[in-house]
């Protein structure tokens, strides 16, 4: 039979080393254990910061008081400049306003010679107006063939069917008014209005009579 202080000694030894072997020691394994969150949220973060600057490159310089957006053109818009250091300039098209182009004019044609007119006659007196124009005697056979043709140099002719009235056959009549109040009897007023008329539209009576010729009517 055993001592009870032997039993005792017996008993605390095993104890103590069952104790101390189920102590649990700190361990680097724990410690790496609770790092492992912090390099991830790293990781994460890194990556996250990688795939902005891929999306976006300047998404990060924007902020910066020092960034400045390079234009996309720094010439001119009518300006190319090409690989060699060549410029080609483009110009736009130019226009420019002009006036009412004037009427075409017959080409003049000659008439039969009409001879001297009776020197009371209305042909006198066109012989002399047409004088003060410059023209000459071919201009006075031009018109006197022209206007036996439209009035036979009647001072009250007047045609029902237009309306056209005296000696040039003004459409309308009142259209002599502008040469003086008496154009409906004054042939010398109406010869005035219808040389005035010639020359403008068709720039001699030889021109107007070309015109007649070819149309029927001036």
């Amino acid at each position: 039979m055993r001592a009870p202080n032997d039993m005792v000694a017996r008993s605390e030894v095993p104890l103590a080393a069952v104790s101390s072997s189920r102590i649990p020691k700190a361990s680097s394994k724990k410690l790496g254990n609770r790092g492992r969150p912090l390099f991830l949220g790293a990781f994460i973060i890194t990556v996250g910061v990688l795939l902005v600057n891929v999306v976006d490159p300047y998404s990060g310089a924007v902020a910066s008081p020092y960034y400045q957006v390079v234009p996309r053109f720094t010439e001119d818009s009518q300006s190319v400049v090409m690989v060699g250091g060549y410029v080609n300039n483009s110009a736009r098209d130019a226009y420019s306003v002009t006036g009412k182009p004037a009427p075409a004019v017959a080409a003049a044609a000659s008439a039969p010679v009409a001879g001297i007119p009776d020197p009371d006659s209305a042909q006198a007196i066109a012989l002399g107006i047409i004088a003060s124009h410059g023209w000459g005697a071919d201009q006075f056979n031009c018109l006197v063939s022209l206007w036996n043709r439209e009035s036979h140099w009647n001072v009250y002719a007047h045609n029902t069917g237009s309306g056209a009235y005296g000696i040039p056959q003004a459409l309308p009549g009142e259209k002599m008014a502008s040469a003086g109040a008496d154009w409906q009897t004054n042939p010398a007023t109406q010869i005035t209005w219808g040389l005035g008329y010639i020359e403008g539209r068709y720039g001699s009576p030889c021109g107007a009579w070309a015109h007649s010729e070819d149309r029927g009517w001036y």
